[in-house]
């Protein structure tokens, strides 16, 4: 047993992966199976790793806390402690830094007067504040009323429900926080659902994608990631939605990770984004699956499995975004490829008949390339440039 735990201890330091409060099910181990030694795994190790460390992250601090024991699913919001909190929550807009709704929608000619439908966001345990921090923000930016009242917010647990809701959790309320205004400020007349996971399983979060697509989502939200591990292809089916766009963050690390891996998401990478001009973020998830085949669609990549990054969007702290969590401080400047995932969610919704991700292969034009040129796989095809290949 102190083995497995030395191996369990090796494998998060490793991965610097989401390693939550909750573990995973039976159906998915915590640890890698005897034969995945890290020495077999190219990438597994701390050198072979540069820059993967917190403290390489400079004027950055990841949100989600470590557990280097329990290898559960971790969000993925990298805060900028370069800008310091601002704990009024009625600054007016022009004095807060980071992008706001408007830069992210000419960034990326999003159509955001459009209306999109339902966007679902699935994240784990609860924010209690989650409504209430979305009215400050759309307040701030002059965004319309979201909320249960005028049923644009809606809040379920796991199953469904309005409640019983899980234990809440300061890191993940900071993704939720991040997760809603995104989507609020790439298509703000969106309905939003939150979906609360019961934990930061596997098991939970792809149930809890499940309940979202059921409840009628046209695009659902995944901020989180975690190692890959050899029986993640049972988890596939839960992001598995034909007419649903499914998307998720990368990651934060140079590796690659699940459920970025599986064929059935749009995985999200990140730039750097400043004057117009984007660059691939260096601590952006990058790399070929371990586990999952190469999709058909997906020819045009170096790898001879599943590549993780399909697309990108801002994701460095440094030219991050503007968001609001009263539980951490205020207003923060964020970023992670947490941002992506939602930015792509509602962009999908934006483009009223939301497709799989072969659709995007086929349309390389519709995505700003960024640096180098063509498909690479830090970034993918780019960032998205209107909706038209989506």
């Amino acid at each position: 047993m102190q083995v497995l735990k030395r191996l369990s201890i090796l494998a998060c330091i490793a991965f610097l992966a989401g390693c939550g409060a909750g573990a995973h099910s039976g159906a998915v181990p915590n640890l890698r199976t005897p034969n995945d030694s890290l020495s077999a795994m190219p990438g597994d190790s701390l050198s072979a790793m540069p820059g993967d460390s917190l403290s390489a992250m400079p004027g950055a601090s990841l949100a989600c806390d470590w557990n280097f024991l329990l290898a559960g699913a971790n969000c993925s919001v990298a805060i900028n402690t370069n800008v310091p909190a601002v704990s009024d929550a009625a600054t007016p807009a022009n004095l807060l830094s980071g992008l706001h709704p408007a830069d992210i929608q000419n960034a990326y000619h999003l159509p955001s007067a459009n209306a999109g439908g339902t966007v679902a966001i699935v994240d784990a345990n609860d924010d209690p504040n989650a409504e209430s921090d979305l009215a400050v923000y759309r307040t701030a930016f002059g965004l319309p009323p979201c909320t249960t009242l005028n049923g644009c917010f809606r809040k379920v647990n796991q199953s469904g429900q309005a409640g019983p809701y899980p234990a809440a959790s300061l890191p993940w309320s900071t993704e939720i926080a991040l997760d809603v205004d995104m989507v609020s400020a790439v298509c703000p007349k969106c309905n939003i659902l939150l979906v609360e996971a019961n934990s930061d399983s596997f098991d939970d979060l792809g149930a809890s994608v499940d309940t979202a697509a059921s409840m009628g989502a046209v695009a659902v939200s995944n901020s989180y990631y975690g190692p890959e591990w050899s029986g993640e292809t049972g988890e596939d089916a839960h992001y598995n939605h034909p007419g649903i766009a499914i998307t998720v963050s990368a990651g934060d690390e140079a590796s690659p990770f699940y459920p970025a891996a599986s064929p059935y998401v749009t995985s999200v990478g990140g730039t750097s984004l400043s004057n117009g001009t984007e660059t691939a973020w260096q601590y952006g998830a990058r790399g070929c699956s371990r586990y999952e085949a190469k999709p058909k669609w997906q020819g045009n990549t170096s790898c001879k499995s599943r590549a993780i990054v399909d697309v990108a969007a801002v994701a460095d702290p440094q030219t991050g975004v503007t968001m609001y969590d009263s539980t951490a401080g205020g207003w923060l400047v964020a970023g992670g490829t947490s941002v992506g995932a939602p930015v792509l969610a509602a962009a999908y919704a934006l483009s009223a008949n939301p497709q799989p991700p072969a659709y995007s292969y086929d349309r390389e034009n519709a995505f700003n390339d960024v640096a180098p040129s063509g498909y690479d796989l830090v970034t993918g095809l780019g960032s998205p440039n209107g909706v038209s290949g989506l």
